[in-house]
């Protein structure tokens, strides 16, 4: 399973990793941050560096960011041709389509947070010596796009939201509340799956018989 989280500065996809997702099994999840590519991503095709990350059979791996930045950033920001973006629109579909065509499942949230609400959660950071870490150049300059980026958001989404791979928006102002949500949907689709416990590869009746008679001795 492939989990996708996309949200502005401050929307809250760390606390849904933590509160929600961090209950999942260490030894079958992995997480996944994307930030600004590298020379090596550079050097590649915008789905590189996230294909190889990709969940392996009965994993799941979170995105935190995702190979949407490449129609999010690239259009606020005007850092492709028009007809270059409209292609990528149609890879991201071809990609995830492909991915569920290959037994992945695809789960897709953006986490919504207001314009005040994240203006108030910048505000706490500068205040809370534990937050000033998450603090950068970046955060009052992208802020100044807000309704570029919305903009964004709303083509990507409205273009990308597919039966196969569906995007749930889901507020954010409320922290509590919005990890409910993300918790319900994807316990939910868990279940359709009837997900079912390995079965045993060992003789469990010779291995009990072999415990019991190692007991007895002991005795």
């Amino acid at each position: 399973m492939l989990i996708v989280l996309q949200a502005l500065d401050t929307g809250g996809k760390d606390g849904v990793i933590n509160h929600v997702l961090g209950t999942m099994n260490p030894l079958g999840c992995r997480v996944a941050s994307f930030e600004k590519p590298g020379p090596e991503a550079a050097a590649h095709n915008s789905l590189w560096r996230v294909s190889i990350f990709l969940p392996e059979k009965g994993e799941v791996v979170i995105f935190n960011r995702s190979h949407y930045e490449d129609v999010l950033v690239v259009k606020v920001h005007d850092l492709v041709p028009k007809d270059d973006l409209a292609k990528r629109y149609h890879q991201l579909n071809s990609f995830e389509h492909f991915l569920t065509d290959n037994d992945t499942h695809v789960l897709e949230f953006f986490l919504h947070v207001s314009k005040e609400e994240q203006l108030r959660r910048f505000e706490r950071r500068l205040e809370d010596p534990k937050r000033q870490w998450k603090i950068s150049d970046a955060d009052d300059k992208e802020r100044k796009f807000w309704d570029a980026y919305t903009e964004a958001y709303e083509e990507a989404l409205s273009r990308c939201s597919t039966v196969r791979a569906p995007w749930f928006i889901i507020p954010s102002d409320c922290k509590w509340f919005h990890n409910l949500p993300v918790a319900r949907i994807v316990v939910d689709y868990l279940e359709k799956l009837q997900i079912q416990p390995s079965q045993p590869t060992v003789d469990l009746g010779a291995i009990r018989e072999q415990y019991q008679e190692a007991v007895g001795k002991h005795r």
